[in-house]
């Protein structure tokens, strides 16, 4: 059967060599198969399947049917080949000879259908996909065709202001006009589906602009991409099994605001450099285990191409980064940590993204991503792109990828990086930079609608999970719910008690007394939020010393002002987290190119460090006190919080069985006898801690064992009992409930 049986439908002759040449925008209306309706030889109407495929430099092609008909193909124009017949619909490969005699057989990519349906793209233009990296990016699947399925890779992108895209990559030697996409309308997606490709082969979009330049940008929706500093993406598809089944159940009834919530912080490629996401899984399970630390929370590992960045530049937003493997090793990771009872926090960064001309940023050679207002869309501090938050695409962009972390990589929580900067309008800009919002504020009410949706959908569909603000000003409501006008995160960084509790501690003991205001302030406002107390990567970089270096003092001074300050940390309401490193006092600062001083842990007073913390993990454990309430005032007494001369500082934490844990700290520079001390109720207190002890280098020459309150009212307290508080230290004294008559 040949195309001369029929007079078939002329096509123009531009649009023909546009598909010839891989620039017409929807090839698949005239590549693949086609039923129309011709006059035959006897002039009558008959129903034709029309068959055309782009062989160029070909001698002879033919369909072969997947009824075993041969079906050859006529050469038209500029390598585009045409053939007909009437045996319906049917599945098909192209089989080509060439010059030099060589034949290749090959499915055809224009045979297929959408892989996306019109509800897809619906919700994609109303930005309410919330599993967009399930219909957009390169997905490795089995394709409908008219009678079976083909294995192959769907390849999808958003590209509203493209003219034309093209699919390049290892399998077309980079040359993309056999595979030419096709727009599937208003949506402004392009699709493709490439039949017989694999897993683990490199890919781009080849993009021409409305300028006519073509332009190659890796994946947004890629799930893996090659280790930098190369910048393709890399078809993926995972084969991983989790086994953290006990994991997610207990993680959906987890209340973590009354509850221990202890978070290790660390930076995979330093922690110890040159480990695996799998290698990574023994000893950091191991370390962490020892130290108690409830959740550990990596810096970002989405792809960032600049190492030094630390993932704060992300171009690969659905990619964990290829330094450390691929994304079923990182998996494997959380897995594990999961089954040793680890819970896994991630940092997120969708307020900015770098300029990098291969990724995001002008990705269909117009403002896409970013918004295309400069006063709104770049950052004058970090050279970056701000996202276009008021864009329903890109909302769905950044809200599909937190939940897909947390379902695909069953991550427990995301702290979102520096939201200060997605509140404000003049975040770091100067009058006349900057332009007020429709009400004349300085708020960008896009960037707050974002914060409140991407909450609002992770609480709603992942009970359990904890989203963490890193914001810095004064806002109301970080933490208070969506529905009472709230940004509805989980919880929020508490970056005045760090600012301020560190000044206070880099004061010489001498003088600390006129800056008491420094290590009380943080209570007043306390129960405003809920709050998490980061001693983060940030305090130890950039010049401002480890935590230890910052202690005044000689060594041992250091040491011990340190071992009060965590004590103190531990006590104050609030979540904890603390940063590599400082659970052995490393003295130097911290740097992403080097590992961390591990050495430091055979001298006895910097263990000593890590015992402590060990102690106050498994105190914090066991003693709902230290985390109950940490969120309620109920859970929460002052005995005296205004005792500067002595430079100490006492309290008592509360659970709602009404245990009572007081807490004295002591931050002079001298040792305090016979020290009066108010206290809710009389009877014996244990001492069940005390930052002073030998065992962790201390002098051990406070008060051990028990006190006994007298009936005598103190501190505006009912009790009164009399200790010695060790210079530098912490004590805690405990009275269950339970104990008393």
């Amino acid at each position: 059967m040949t195309v001369d049986k029929w007079a078939l439908p002329q096509i123009d002759a531009d649009v023909l060599w546009a598909v010839a040449e891989g620039r017409f925008y929807n090839p698949h209306d005239v590549l693949g198969q086609h039923r129309v309706e011709v006059a035959g030889p006897k002039k009558k109407a008959d129903e034709v399947v029309v068959i055309r495929a782009r062989r160029p430099l070909a001698r002879e092609v033919v369909a072969v049917l997947s009824s075993g008909a041969r079906i050859e193909l006529a050469h038209v124009v500029g390598g585009i080949w045409e053939g007909a017949h009437t045996l319906g619909l049917q599945d098909y490969t192209i089989e080509t000879t060439y010059d030099d005699g060589q034949m290749w057989i090959a499915d055809d990519p224009y045979r297929f259908a959408p892989t996306l349906g019109e509800l897809d793209l619906h919700l994609i233009r109303e930005g309410r996909h919330e599993r967009l990296w399930e219909v957009l990016g390169a997905r490795h699947l089995d394709h409908a065709g008219v009678t079976g399925a083909t294995r192959g890779v769907a390849f999808a992108v958003w590209a509203p202001n493209a003219r034309n895209v093209r699919v390049v990559g290892d399998f077309n030697s980079w040359n993309g006009e056999s595979h030419a996409m096709r727009s599937l309308g208003a949506s402004g997606v392009w699709e493709l589906f490439v039949p017989e490709l694999s897993v683990g082969q490199l890919y781009k979009f080849a993009i021409q602009t409305h300028a006519g330049n073509w332009v190659e940008h890796a994946d947004p929706m890629a799930r893996q991409t090659e280790c930098p500093p190369h910048t393709s993406s890399v078809v993926a598809h995972s084969t991983f099994t989790w086994t953290d089944d006990a994991w997610m159940d207990a993680r959906a009834r987890y209340q973590p605001h009354a509850s221990p919530l202890s978070i290790y912080e660390l930076h995979v490629g330093s922690w110890r450099p040159g480990l695996s996401y799998r290698e990574l899984a023994d000893d950091l399970i191991g370390h962490v285990h020892y130290l108690g630390f409830t959740h550990v929370e990596f810096m970002p590992l989405a792809e960032h191409p600049y190492g030094p960045s630390w993932g704060y530049q992300v171009t690969g937003y659905y990619s964990p980064t290829a330094r450390f493997g691929s994304p079923d090793d990182l998996k494997y990771l959380i897995n594990r940590l999961h089954e040793a009872g680890i819970g896994v926090l991630v940092d997120w960064v969708p307020g900015h993204f770098p300029k990098d001309e291969w990724a995001l940023a002008r990705f269909d050679g117009q403002p896409l991503y970013e918004h295309p207002d400069p006063r709104r869309g770049e950052h004058p501090d970090w050279g970056t792109y701000i996202f276009d938050f008021g864009r329903n695409e890109v909302r769905n962009f950044l809200v599909a990828n937190a939940l897909y972390w947390i379902e695909e990589f069953h991550i427990d929580g995301l702290r979102v990086d520096a939201v200060a900067s997605m509140l404000y309008l003049d975040y770091s800009r100067n009058a006349g930079e900057w332009e007020a919002n429709q009400f004349g504020g300085r708020e960008n009410l896009e960037a707050l609608s974002f914060l409140q949706e991407v909450n609002a959908t992770v609480y709603k569909t992942h009970p359990g999970v904890i989203m963490a603000a890193e914001e810095s000003t004064s806002w109301g409501g970080v933490t208070a719910a969506t529905e009472f006008g709230g940004l509805g995160f989980g919880f929020k960084w508490n970056m005045g008690w760090m600012h301020d509790s560190l000044e206070y501690m880099q004061t010489d003991p001498l003088y600390r007394e006129y800056h008491h205001r420094d290590i009380t302030f943080s209570f007043d406002y306390q129960f405003s939020e809920n709050f998490i107390l980061p001693i983060s990567h940030d305090e130890v970089v950039h010049g401002k010393g480890s935590l230890v270096s910052k202690m005044p003092g000689d060594h041992w001074q250091k040491i011990a002002n340190l071992r009060a300050y965590l004590a103190f940390m531990w006590a104050h309401p609030g979540k904890k987290l603390l940063f590599m490193g400082q659970e052995f006092g490393q003295l130097s600062e911290w740097s992403s190119d080097r590992g961390l001083d591990w050495w430091m842990n055979d001298q006895p007073l910097h263990a000593g460090i890590g015992l402590e913390i060990h102690d106050l993990n498994r105190l914090y454990l066991q003693h709902p006190e230290l985390s109950e309430l940490d969120c309620d005032p109920a859970g929460f007494d002052w005995i005296d919080g205004g005792d500067a001369p002595h430079n100490v500082v006492s309290f008592v934490r509360y659970d709602r069985a009404g245990n009572a844990l007081a807490v004295v700290a002591n931050f002079s520079g001298t040792r305090h006898d016979d020290f009066v001390l108010g206290l809710p109720r009389e009877g014996e207190w244990v001492e069940i801690f005390n930052s002073d002890a030998p065992s962790y280098g201390g002098s051990g020459v406070g008060t051990s064992g028990t006190v006994v309150a007298m009936a005598e009212s103190w501190n505006h307290l009912p009790a009164r009992a009399q200790l010695t508080l060790p210079p530098l230290s912490v004590t805690y004294l405990s009275q269950p409930a339970r104990s008393l008559a």
